[in-house]
């Protein structure tokens, strides 16, 4: 029977992080399946998900664990895979100047429509016709399948207009119609 675990990891910055963690994963027959993995202002961290058998997930807890001897911080813990469900995943975008409670708002609107977030990926840049602080977000939710999205378009059109934002929510590329 296979076993899933769920990796958080945070170190300082340096070549060789993700070699060391494949390389467990491997040595103890395992299969790294999803992750999100990122530098930020010289720290490196991630996540993801593994998949392995279950008389060989100690095994990899273990040297996983003995990481930490090297100044890996990691989070191990079990999960279970997901089941096929009646959702379906949309792709939200904003673009627009940065300010403080953007992310606030969308994730309210969300929680409060019981809107689960799959993935969500934030930016600050500079616009490049006047410098001013650009912020960015690609978040990918799931919904069911008889959720009111012009509902939850015309909420998150309101938000927009209030935050002075852009928020396109659209089909995730890769979710087939019925």
């Amino acid at each position: 029977m296979q076993q899933h675990l769920v990796i958080s990891l945070i170190s300082d910055d340096k070549p060789g992080i993700v070699e060391k963690l494949s390389a467990a994963v491997t040595d103890h027959g395992g299969n790294w399946e999803d992750c999100r993995m990122a530098q930020f202002a010289g720290k490196f961290a991630g996540i993801l998900r593994v998949s392995v058998a279950s008389e060989s997930c100690q095994g990899l807890k273990d040297a996983l664990g003995a990481l930490t001897d090297e100044g890996y911080k990691l989070v191990i813990e079990d999960s279970q895979a997901v089941p096929a469900s009646a959702m379906r995943s949309l792709q939200l975008r904003l673009v627009g100047n940065d300010r403080p409670g953007i992310v606030r708002e969308v994730a309210r609107t969300l929680a409060a429509r019981r809107i689960n977030v799959e993935q969500l990926d934030t930016a600050c840049d500079s616009t490049p016709w006047s410098g001013e602080p650009l912020f960015t977000a690609q978040c990918r939710i799931r919904v069911a399948k008889d959720t009111d999205l012009d509902g939850l378009r015309d909420e998150l059109d309101e938000i927009a207009d209030e935050l002075g934002v852009d928020i396109d929510c659209d089909l995730a590329a890769d979710e087939h119609t019925d």
